[in-house]
């Protein structure tokens, strides 16, 4: 007589009452009907949830996606600019800053998402009460960029003209750069670690 090796079948853990259970076939992920019937409710609300959620992105106007696309490069020169001063007036003690375009997006919609285009500024004065204080910003972008970087800002460029699929990659890339130098900013100073 042959001795056969069975295992004994291990208990799982339900996926919606959280009870230990015994399953009778290998892919059980639940206890018994009720909690059968339970989960797949869930699991279809879930489906259709993100069904939704997709379309509802693919169907989103260009307009309100340019707005997202430019609410994260604006979060990103706040981010990248954040241990500097106002752009025109210099000023660190500001409530509030805003991503200050150089040359407007109405008046260069090309540079929107230009980073040289874009500065932490002061929002309510130089941005919102100085219409960008513009003298000052130029003066201190020289300083910052150099003539000729500026010099190209002034000078013609063509119309941009987004499609809907770079606007969703412009919105990604920022997202991820900002997340990135988000943390390299909160990273604890290591002076002295690597002596």
């Amino acid at each position: 007589m042959q001795k056969t090796n069975i295992k004994p079948i291990k208990q799982k853990k339900c996926k919606q009452c959280k009870s230990l259970f015994t399953p009778m076939k290998p892919l059980q992920c639940v206890c018994g009907f009720e909690c059968a019937k339970a989960w797949g409710n869930k699991q279809t609300t879930k489906a259709i949830n993100q069904d939704t959620r997709r379309r509802k992105l693919a169907s989103k106007p260009k307009a309100e996606l340019l707005k997202e696309a430019q609410r994260f490069f604006n979060l990103y020169i706040r981010e990248r600019d954040k241990h500097l001063g106002c752009i025109s007036c210099g000023t660190t003690t500001s409530n509030q800053y805003a991503a200050g375009h150089y040359r407007s997006v109405g008046a260069m919609g090309a540079l929107r998402f230009e980073e040289l285009n874009v500065h932490k500024q002061c929002n309510r004065y130089c941005n919102m009460e100085l219409s960008g204080n513009i003298i000052n910003y130029r003066i201190n972008l020289v300083k910052k960029i150099g003539l000729e970087k500026v010099e190209w800002l002034e000078g013609p460029h063509q119309p941009k003209h987004y499609t809907i699929e770079e606007i969703k990659q412009i919105k990604i890339l920022y997202k991820e750069k900002t997340k990135a130098l988000t943390q390299i900013n909160e990273e604890p100073a290591r002076i002295g670690w690597d002596e």
